[in-house]
């Protein structure tokens, strides 16, 4: 199912429906500030094997990121100290991802992972689906090796593809097709392990 929505005022109902489905376990598709991704509760186990599943990705080994609303909802999953969150206040809402290791509010899935990328999106759609559903999105962006781009950032086309994996497309208009920056927080000094759309700020 499609529902479209516009970025500069997204329909508050619409966003209580999407924030509800995701909430039930459902899975969805959603624009961020660069590429779609799939998006599910964190809490909801069976979602995020699904779509590591879609995504080929083995959940022992990759890393697995979560999107969230505001700075004090990413320091209750992940734990920051002063040089990371000054450079996070600096760059997000943002197109980066940042590594940062784990607090103990992680799901059990998560447990046994030392890290967790973090991303808050310069989007008013993804942001306040995450705002309505009251915790972090699990996220992985719907990049495929289908040379197809169109399949990647048009939402009609998007939802022809993967309508009957999920149970939501989001159109928020034409996706893009560079992936975040990727900075790792992990150590004492951040360092940029992928350089994508966003241009980091020191």
């Amino acid at each position: 199912m499609l529902i479209k929505l516009y970025e500069t005022n997204p329909n508050p109902s619409q966003i209580r429906h999407i924030a509800e489905v995701v909430r039930n376990k459902g899975i969805i598709i959603f624009p961020t500030d660069g590429v779609y991704a799939f998006g599910c509760d964190i809490f909801n186990s069976a979602g995020v094997e699904f779509i590591a599943k879609i995504k080929n990705h083995d959940l022992r080994r990759n890393n697995l990121s979560f999107v969230c609303h505001e700075l004090g909802q990413i320091s209750e999953f992940a734990k920051m100290d002063d040089t990371s969150f000054r450079l996070i206040k600096k760059n997000l809402p943002g197109p980066f991802t940042f590594i940062l290791h784990g607090s103990n509010k992680l799901p059990k899935l998560f447990k046994n992972k030392k890290t967790v990328g973090i991303r808050m999106p310069n989007n008013q759609i993804a942001l306040e689906i995450v705002r309505e559903l009251g915790n972090p999105m699990m996220t992985s962006s719907i990049f495929t090796d289908d040379k197809t781009t169109e399949y990647i950032t048009d939402p009609e086309l998007i939802e022809e593809k993967y309508g009957h994996q999920v149970n939501l497309v989001i159109d928020g208009g034409h996706g893009g097709l560079i992936a975040s920056t990727i900075v790792d927080c992990t150590d004492s000094t951040p360092l940029i392990m992928r350089q994508g759309a966003g241009q980091l700020v020191w």
